[in-house]
């Protein structure tokens, strides 16, 4: 293979399109996307338009079979992804699709087993940390400037009533997917090594039976601890302050930070480039970082990349389930 990779993007919606904008700040000799695919081939055929792409098709199915295509970006309703991750991967697609991966644990494994059976790139799209503050903020750990890690705190929240694919059960709602996420990678990055001792979270659900505030923490085998908020009733600070015994240091916009504040109280700060036209949502520009890790990872022969590995997801999915099973939410496919 040459250098360039060729994508093919998975559903029409508002992040596929971010994501289309963030390849596009990136070099066209190494980056192109050839191909999208949507359940209406109308909405597929005017997302190509719009953006340039060549090819457009009406359903995945088509999508997977094209030789065209190298790469997938999975941008469909959690639900879906599952699904649509293993009829990628059973065409010989490698894959990044987007988190939070699948519904439950189980689903997990079966994703993780098609990559491995098809021997596929595979990676769930944890974008934030492929960002310069994350990277950063991992050197300062590996290299004990904060000396040991003792706390996580990270709170992540917006009042989002409005916002169906967070608030209905259908089509996997509950922000213990949609924000959770990103709460539990961020402590899972600064304590990497620590094995969990324990979960213990309280929540509260909608009409539906869908989580849209809770708070749950997580114990450490080194006696550290993560404390997280995550709410979709009232916009919280939205930092994650990590805490060691030489100092801490705060990620801004925690999820897709530009800015970090550093041990001696100093603001370091990094700015994608902007795409060609405005995103759909704060700074998606930075899904570039991810995108190349991908590429990179591609190009070496890799199946998986060390930032968010096979494990990382699994454990993911893990703390998903057991935050999920505590406070008492269910979905159709546990």
């Amino acid at each position: 293979m040459s250098g360039l990779i060729r994508w093919g993007i998975a559903a029409a919606g508002k992040i596929s399109e971010d994501f289309v904008i963030a390849l596009g700040t990136l070099p066209a000799e190494e980056h192109k996307v050839v191909a999208i695919a949507a359940r209406s081939k109308d909405r597929a055929a005017e997302f190509a338009k719009k953006h340039e792409i060549p090819d457009f098709y009406g359903s995945y199915e088509e999508l997977a079979k094209s030789t065209n295509v190298d790469v997938v970006y999975i941008g469909v309703l959690n639900p879906q992804h599952y699904e649509v991750s293993i009829q990628m991967l059973n065409n010989g697609k490698h894959v990044l699709c987007e988190k939070p991966l699948a519904m439950n644990k189980n689903q997990v494994e079966g994703i993780l087993a098609a990559a491995k059976a098809n021997k596929r790139f595979f990676m769930e799209a944890v974008w934030s940390r492929f960002l310069p503050a994350y990277q950063y903020l991992r050197q300062l750990i590996q290299d004990s400037k904060l000396g040991e890690v003792k706390e996580v705190e990270v709170n992540f929240g917006f009042p989002m009533p409005a916002v169906e694919r967070l608030q209905k059960r259908d089509l996997g709602g509950g922000v213990i997917y949609d924000l959770g996420i990103y709460t539990i990678q961020v402590s899972q990055w600064a304590f990497q090594n620590d094995r969990i001792e324990k979960i213990e979270s309280s929540g509260e659900t909608n009409s539906e039976g869908v989580d849209d505030d809770v708070r749950a923490t997580i114990k450490y085998s080194s006696g550290g601890v993560a404390r997280m908020r995550i709410s979709s009733k009232e916009e919280l600070n939205n930092l994650a302050i990590i805490k060691g015994t030489k100092g801490q240091v705060t990620l801004v916009d925690f999820w897709t930070p530009n800015k970090l504040i550093d041990i001696d109280g100093k603001e370091k700060v990094w700015t994608p480039p902007k795409g060609k036209l405005p995103t759909n949502y704060k700074n998606s520009e930075a899904m570039r970082y991810e995108a190349e890790a991908v590429r990179q990872s591609i190009l070496a022969g890799e199946v998986e990349n060390s930032t968010v590995s096979y494990e990382d997801s699994l454990v993911f999915s893990e703390i998903e389930d057991t935050i999920r099973k505590q406070i008492g939410v269910t979905n159709k496919y546990d």
